[in-house]
């Protein structure tokens, strides 16, 4: 219900969908790494407000962007940016929206995850055993029991590095893993064989040596999320084609697309037309609309907040004059948290 007051503006020939959501980026970031696993870094504590690049990106209806911090191993964790912001408290909307993590077929690579995640255990497991002594001396002292009836168990604060842990093992954080190599989902999988509960996409660069279209029945039947540039490949040492986010798609997987080049204002440019030609390959339609707002919300975790045209979530809007997929097709405005922020309506 539209209340009393509230504008009402008329577009019978526009085509309105959700602000585009790039879940995964350094745009604007120092784009230097490093090899040391860092979880308790925060990619927001970074981040340079004067750059221009965000600006750009809301005139090409970018309107959030996830920024993963530098690094190998677990990387840190990603923090969403409006990116409208004038200052760095404005651009900021989550510092945590995921944790960032690499997966590479080696052993350090295998072992670095694995040790995290011991690490979490020990913990858990020290507080379990904290928990047992605190209630058995709650029991044995009567009086202090009667006393004290709102005393609660108090667990010893972590290690800001096992905390990010802890966060993505409880499902608290969502985890996003970065791959390069085929065999590099065995080796994560074989790591996480005894963590089935843990939520995670997958982050896959496509390329022409990749046998990945062998493991989408076993992606899908995971419901796993690939996040993945918008690119039909050529089938390993051959001429023939293959459009991996749609068979993926076919075998169950959820579908995130990122620009061709995810650190390039350029890139962001034609990103609508880049999707566009995989539909025309055969991606359905609406696939590849969730692909570039929703799927990238739920991948930073605010797919409740962003992400489609829905009563309750912020009014992220971007107008166009025809179908977003076609080279032809001009961006009139766009709108942020139902305000506008560029262009304008031509009622």
């Amino acid at each position: 219900p539209i209340e009393r007051g509230i504008p009402v503006v008329d577009l019978p020939d526009a085509v309105v969908m959700p602000g585009l959501i790039n879940c995964r980026t350094r745009i604007g970031l120092d784009s230097r790494t490093g090899t040391v696993s860092n979880p308790q870094l925060v990619a927001a504590d970074e981040l340079y407000a004067g750059t221009d690049a965000y600006r750009e990106l809301l005139e090409l209806g970018v309107t959030t962007v996830a920024l993963y911090p530098p690094g190998r191993g677990i990387m840190g964790q990603a923090s969403v940016i409006r990116t409208d912001g004038g200052t760095v408290e404005e651009l900021v909307v989550e510092r945590s929206g995921y944790l960032s993590m690499t997966m590479a077929s080696d052993r350090s690579a295998k072992k670095s995850i694995q040790d995290a995640i011991d690490d979490v255990d020990d913990y858990l497991e020290d507080v379990a055993k904290d928990r047992e002594k605190w209630e058995k001396k709650r029991e044995k002292d009567k009086k202090k029991k009667d006393d004290d009836e709102d005393e609660v168990f108090e667990p010893e604060v972590p290690d800001p590095d096992v905390l990010a842990l802890l966060r993505f093992v409880t499902g608290d954080l969502r985890g996003q893993f970065s791959i390069r190599k085929t065999a590099d989902v065995l080796h994560l999988w074989d790591v996480l064989a005894e963590q089935e509960e843990l939520v995670y996409d997958l982050h896959i660069p496509l390329r022409d040596d990749m046998y990945l279209h062998e493991l989408a029945e076993r992606i899908g039947e995971r419901g796993l999320r690939v996040i993945c540039d918008p690119d039909i490949t050529a089938h390993p040492g051959t001429r023939r084609e293959r459009n991996l986010p749609a068979e993926l798609v076919a075998a169950g997987a959820s579908l995130a697309f990122l620009p061709r080049s995810a650190e390039s204002v350029e890139s962001h440019r034609r990103w609508l037309a880049d999707v566009g030609e995989l539909v025309a390959y055969g991606l359905d339609r609406q696939t590849a609309l969730r692909a570039m707002p929703l799927e990238p919300a739920h991948a930073i975790g605010m797919g409740d907040h962003l992400g489609s045209l829905e009563a309750g979530k912020r009014a992220d809007l971007l107008i166009f004059d025809g179908d977003p997929f076609e080279t032809t097709t001009k961006l009139q405005a766009v709108m942020l948290a139902g305000e506008l922020v560029h262009g304008e309506l031509n009622q």
